[in-house]
């Protein structure tokens, strides 16, 4: 299964279904089963962030001292790609084209908080995951950089 590897918190963030979208500055054709990896790096300052720290007191994360890291924490089905357009520049409305069926909408309000959960900056691209499901417990596992195959345990 193809693996990708998330610093800390949005790879929580993904694995609670609080973030659906992931920003890369990357574009990949795969599309399919993938498995979500926190890495070993923990953004502190996000963590403090007002809607970032809600989401993880919400689901019983009181520190960043808490999120598992060097583990695969969820399994997700990547869907899209969407290109970031930001048409009136960097403070402006952000856009989004998807690589696969050429459709473009502005952000729309559709998912209020997802714009503090990732870096919409123009040229960047956002991963759709869908039909995420978290794993009972943290399967410890080390990262790669780019998507890697991960072998799952039978």
């Amino acid at each position: 299964m193809k693996a990708v590897t998330i610093i800390q918190p949005w790879a929580t963030l993904v694995a609670l279904r609080v973030k659906k979208l992931e920003t890369r500055s990357w574009a990949t054709k795969h599309r399919g089963a993938i498995a979500i990896h926190a890495g070993q790096k923990v953004d502190k300052e996000a963590c403090l962030i007002p809607q970032i720290r809600e989401a993880l007191l919400k689901h019983g994360i009181n520190d960043w001292s808490e999120l598992p890291r060097g583990a695969i924490l969820a399994k997700a089905t990547l869907t899209d790609v969407w290109s970031i357009e930001r048409p009136s520049g960097p403070e402006g409305s952000v856009g989004r084209n998807s690589l696969d069926t050429g459709r473009f909408n502005m952000w729309g309000g559709a998912m209020p908080d997802e714009y503090y959960l990732g870096d919409y900056r123009d040229g960047r691209f956002a991963w759709q995951l869908d039909d995420v499901v978290q794993l009972q417990e943290p399967i410890p596992a080390k990262g790669q950089l780019s998507l890697w195959n991960w072998e799952e345990a039978r």
